[in-house]
């Protein structure tokens, strides 16, 4: 029932006309950790297919179009159409193809968030703010019925919403419902377009709409006409292959890449300009002048601040003849949401600190890292002294023997300092030493930092210490390098830590006594010379003059060099390898932590300092590496080398002793993601904490599934997603286990989406009944930023609940597999059974906590089995998928001569989700081919693929592990074990493939994976790899 009513914001009363109380959940479609409005809903059939055709009634013209015409399809009627503000576009509230309307996708894709009616339209054209405070942004806007009937009062969701005082002026807080509801603005506010009106107006797919923001980037002025034309979008890159003639054409396809994402990572950061911001002004130890700053350091993980991050603080004085002052400054601190920026340019003696208010904050792009991996894909190409000639040849996927390593093992795999080893971890440690290349899969907590350690130390040992060769440790992230630094340490070698500059000035690292700048202070004072002088005299001063501290960096660099050569051990990350200070030095063996979470180039980096044995250690099962632009993503460089190294049929050696979890917990992720192979290094006994009293619904399983049926909203970012109703019963778990005796810091909240982890913090500091510092110590984090960590007990919240779209990228195996693999005593999930349990792995998931007794609802204090009832479990098969374009194609050419272009890679899982289900064939038809007639025809005991000719999408069915594949008159033993001619290839179709359980199309032919073993079927394939030792 539609009523009349107006709207109350902080303007004054607005008139208004009907206003609908539906209040259906929406969704825009996820990206990598936000929203992707690139993604179509099933209703966008036609992403990829160009124009969406227009109907019998015809398109609008846009000779016709009104100025306040829908940028995207034209339509024109005032009370359906809002102005972005940002950038004076306008939108309609039709969805038409695409995934979300047309208003709320351009908002999520411009990353514009304020909005204004037409003046003509029912509400007038004032502005959309919030009552209270007056927010523009859209994504926190909604509404609450006031006294009045005819009113409704507009109110930010936090903290206007959630304010006292509310209930004071008889308006109900929880009445309160968002502005966006079903990825479109609410009808009462925004009309959306009748149907007829949709069918008259232009037609534009996902892909024209994706395009023509893109364009506007480049020319505000491009409409639909011009994104087709050259150079309006930029071209997609060339696909990774999985195998390389040489080095130049690997430099040459990751190059572009590797650009692209540096150009992203600049435009996001340049973009990052904070105004009218309030300084408060401090001086730190050091003498120097410290500007805390109250920056928005919360909602949105690609624009937040770090540590060691460089600013620019700007003031222009009004009203004074005085010239602007500017600052460089790097972020020294994060405290809650202020960041402590100390001053360290020219300008910072002449700081205007009798001013706090006006300040603007510019954020400094620094383009190092990218630097150093393109500088490692010239050395690579150039170099032959960059690794040995095997690692060379491996890395570019060419087929050469594997070359064994002589040395003599020792009697006894653990080291000194370090805990013993179990059997794999010895296994694991015994082959990587006798291996010129090798791969370490390390499943959650089984080691794979001790297993490091033991490498590094025999592997100096065999080296009879520096002399005979040093050992360079990497990984992506500072995090990892100071634990293995630690642990190497342990042993008794001479371990050198270096750091980036910024990091150095810092002085907060776990390992601080091993890094190169204060053991080069301590050798300084030690020798008591001209170094440790101007050391004193520089801490004393604060500064010394241009020519003490032009003989100060002399005389440090030299103490440096010193310092390294004589070090066993020298662990940075990955970039940080191509450090200047370690331009000299040469590392006989590289072990690189982490390598799954590192893109090709950033691994390369170390690699080519002189690599002759190398180890690899990650987990292809968990989350991969970030890459923020999407088409470098798509390409393929989020594909780790570790990754690219399995298809090529490097087999890795698996940890299978696990230490963290209580039995109970690593069962399932055992089962789903390691084939059941993790064995317990841990007891129920031994994760038993005692007095600590929860209500986990078996008392000797301690996981909990808690049903939460409320709605998800999109965050204030436009970018991300939150549940205030996960948020409730989060509280309430976290504030249990408090009053159970469990301390702060043993407790981690974790959540897949950024706005979920910046509501909940928030919320929690409003509505947590404890003291106010308790909560205050808890962790709270995104599930990607607490990869390789752990907490005594983890509180998941999952976010998604809607009843029409998807669960985005909360179906990726490999994040689901770090959420559930973070707790060692106890692990509680909140989330909508009944949504998550539409994707396949979620099924099984929820299903397994039914089964347990652990699925459960009600309140904390009175909890009872849910009774919702689920489709039966399926046997889930790992869809981790690997990118790669075939290198071979028998016609390059067309027949003029041309180049044939290739597509980009094409992945096609094998597994009961994935379209080749046991009951499912996919439609539509694929590409049909006739060169030959070839089938794959297995026992009647196997599983695998028929792959008839003329090959057709429509007749490829799931059977058993093939033994023989019959193709054509000829038999041949099945896997191959020799690069054989089976058939004519499929030239021109990139392929992807992936070594546990996901088969793709390609330019050699088919590939298909049964259970971690990946297949080839066609022309010049090389053995593929076997399921993990």
């Amino acid at each position: 029932m539609a009523d009349d009513r107006n709207v109350l914001t902080s303007s004054g009363i607005t008139e208004g006309h009907s206003l609908d109380s539906a209040t259906a959940e929406g969704e825009l479609v996820d990206g990598i950790d936000t929203i992707d409005i690139s993604s179509s809903s099933s209703s966008d059939s036609s992403e990829g297919e160009g124009e969406v055709e227009g109907d019998e009634e015809g398109e609008s013209s846009e000779d016709d179009a009104v100025p306040h015409a829908c940028d995207y399809c034209g339509i024109g009627a005032t009370d359906a159409v809002a102005r972005c503000v940002g950038c004076s576009k306008w939108f309609c509230n039709a969805t038409g193809h695409l995934p979300a309307s047309h208003i709320v996708n351009h908002l999520v894709r411009s990353k514009h968030k304020e909005i204004q009616l037409h003046v003509e339209s029912p509400m007038g054209d004032a502005p959309i703010e919030c009552y209270m405070c007056g927010s523009r942004n859209v994504f926190v806007l909604g509404f609450i019925p006031a006294t009045q009937e005819s009113v409704v009062v507009l109110l930010c969701r936090e903290p206007c919403a959630s304010a006292s005082g509310l209930k004071d002026m008889n308006w109900d807080p929880t009445a309160w419902l968002p502005l966006v509801e079903n990825r479109a603005l609410v009808d009462w506010l925004v009309r959306v377009p009748e149907a007829r009106e949709v069918r008259r107006a232009r037609q534009v797919s996902t892909m024209q709409a994706n395009k023509l923001e893109e364009a506007w980037k480049r020319d505000p002025n491009a409409s639909v006409a011009d994104i087709d034309k050259p150079g309006v979008v930029a071209d997609m890159p060339h696909p990774v292959l999985l195998r390389y003639e040489d080095a130049y054409q690997y430099q040459n396809l990751f190059a572009p890449l590797v650009k692209m994402e540096a150009d992203n990572d600049k435009q996001m950061k340049e973009a990052q300009t904070h105004r009218d911001v309030t300084v408060r002004w401090d001086v730190g130890l050091n003498r120097k002048r410290i500007a805390r700053l109250p920056l928005d350091n919360r909602d949105d993980s690609v624009s937040k601040v770090m540590v060691g991050d460089e600013l620019i603080l700007r003031y222009t004085f009004v009203g004074e003849q005085k010239d602007p002052w500017s600052s460089r400054g790097v972020v020294v601190r994060l405290d809650g949401e202020d960041v402590l920026l100390e001053l360290r340019g020219a300008g910072s003696g002449r700081a205007p600190t009798d001013v706090t208010q006006g300040f603007d904050v510019d954020f400094v792009w620094k383009p190092t890292s990218f630097e150093r991996m393109q500088a490692a894909m010239r050395t690579f190409a150039v170099s032959e002294l960059s690794l040995s000639s095997y690692l060379y040849h491996r890395l570019l996927g060419h087929d050469i023997a594997a070359q064994k390593v002589k040395v003599n093992l020792p009697t006894k795999f653990s080291a000194p300092g370090l805990p013993d080893l179990n059997h794999s971890q010895t296994h694991a440690v015994r082959e990587v030493l006798q291996r010129s290349l090798a791969l370490i899969q390390g499943p959650p907590g089984t080691g794979k930092t001790v297993t490091s350690a033991s490498i590094v130390y025999h592997w100096v040992l065999a080296n009879g210490g520096a002399a005979g060769g040093q050992v360079l440790v990497c990984a992506p992230s500072n995090v990892a390098v100071d634990q293995l630094a630690e642990k190497i340490h342990s042993t008794g070698l001479r371990v050198v830590r270096v750091s980036a500059k910024t990091r150095e000035a810092l002085g907060n690292s776990p390992v601080e006594f091993l890094t190169l700048h204060e053991q080069t202070k301590v050798f300084a004072q030690a020798s008591k010379g001209e170094l440790a002088k101007l050391y004193a005299l520089r801490e004393a001063a604060g500064e010394l003059s241009g020519k003490d501290e032009a003989r100060f960096r002399t005389l440090k660099r030299t103490a440096e060099r010193q310092l390294l050569v004589a070090a066993d051990v020298v662990c940075c990350t990955c970039v940080g390898a191509g450090d200047p200070r370690l331009k000299a030095s040469r590392f006989k063996q590289v072990l690189i932590d982490e390598a799954t979470q590192a893109t090709e180039p950033e691994a390369l980096v170390p690699l080519v300092r002189g690599c002759q044995q190398a180890v690899l250690v990650g987990d292809h099962m968990q989350l991969g590496p970030v890459v923020l632009s999407k088409q470098a993503a798509k390409a393929g460089l989020a594909q780790s080398l570790f990754e690219r190294l399995i298809v090529l049929g490097i087999r890795p050696i698996r940890l299978r002793v696990q230490y963290r979890m209580h039995p109970a917990l690593s069962e399932f992720p055992s089962n789903t993601f390691y084939e059941g192979s993790l064995q317990n290094g841990v007891t129920a006994t031994d994760r038993l904490a005692p007095g600590v009293s929860f209500p986990f619904p078996v008392a000797e399983r301690p996981l909990m599934f808690y049903a939460s049926m409320g709605p998800e909203e999109i965050a204030p970012s436009g970018t991300s997603y939150l549940n205030r109703g996960e948020a409730v019963l989060a509280e309430r778990c976290v504030t249990h286990l408090l009053r159970s005796g469990v301390r702060p810091d043993q407790i981690g909240v974790i959540t897949p989406y950024e706005g979920q982890r910046a509501y909940f913090s928030s919320y929690l500091s409003r509505a947590g009944s404890l003291r106010a510092e308790l909560y205050e110590r808890l962790e709270v984090a995104s599930v990607d930023a607490f990869q390789g960590r752990e907490k005594d007990y983890i509180i998941l919240s999952t976010v998604r609940s809607n009843e029409r779209t998807g669960i985005g990228f909360l179906s990726d195996p490999r994040r689901l597999n770090v959420a559930l693999t973070r707790a060692k005593f106890g692990m509680v999930i909140l989330g909508n059974p009944r949504v998550l349990c539409k994707q396949a792995l979620w099924n099984n998931l929820v299903v397994h906590y039914q089964e347990a007794g652990a699925l459960v609802e009600g309140p904390l204090g009175a909890l009872k089995e849910c009774q919702l009832r689920f489709e039966k479990p399926r046997k889930y098969f790992a869809e981790r998928r690997y990118f790669a374009a075939e290198q071979f194609d028998p016609n390059p050419v067309d027949d003029e001569g041309k180049p044939r272009p290739r597509a980009a890679p094409v992945a096609i899982p094998l597994g009961p989700s994935g379209p080749f289900g046991s009951d499912y064939t996919p439609q539509p038809a694929g590409p049909t081919y006739s060169e030959a007639a070839a089938t794959a025809t297995p026992p009647a005991d196997a599983a695998g693929l028929a792959l008839p000719h003329p090959f057709d999408l429509s007749s490829v069915h799931l059977h058993h592990p093939l033994q023989t594949a019959h193709l054509g008159s000829a038999e041949v033993p099945w896997p191959p074990t020799a690069p054989t001619a089976y058939a004519q290839p499929f030239p021109g179709y990139g392929m992807a493939f992936d070594g546990q359980g996901s088969g793709g199309m390609g330019g050699s032919g088919w590939m298909m994976g049964v259970d971690g073993a990946t297949y080839g079927l066609g022309f010049g394939m090389a053995p593929f790899p076997q399921p993990p030792q």
